[in-house]
């Protein structure tokens, strides 16, 4: 139930990006559950093999070469969606660093951590 919730919360980072920013285009909100489903696969199957491949660019630029390749795999996600597009890699990389804010403020919001005492 919880990845759900979090699949249903990406979704709704997702749509409210889209709608904000110029440059990213989302039709719905299917189209919207379709892109945070396809970046959740993206990012646990494509992204680690990415990261070992550009392990020393990462580490020569300190970790910032990171963002280039969340902007290559929401570009991958527009070439698989078609309900879904992105201008370019700047929009790329700016979807994504305002994405994972967004996703931590929604989560935050909408999931409570129960602690067992």
């Amino acid at each position: 139930m919880n990845t759900i919730i979090k699949l249903l919360v990406n979704a709704i980072a997702v749509f409210v990006l889209a709608n904000v920013l110029s440059g990213v285009q989302v039709d719905g909100y299917l189209s919207a559950i379709i892109v945070a489903l396809v970046l959740s696969i993206l990012n646990l199957l494509i992204k680690p093999i990415l990261v070992i491949f550009t392990l020393p660019v990462t580490v020569i630029t300190l970790g910032l070469f990171l963002l280039v390749i969340n902007g290559l795999i929401i570009l991958l996600a527009d070439e698989f969606i078609s309900g879904f597009s992105v201008d370019n890699i700047w929009w790329a990389i700016l979807f994504s660093v305002l994405l994972s804010i967004l996703q931590s403020i929604l989560q935050s919001f909408f999931t409570t951590d129960k602690k067992s005492s």
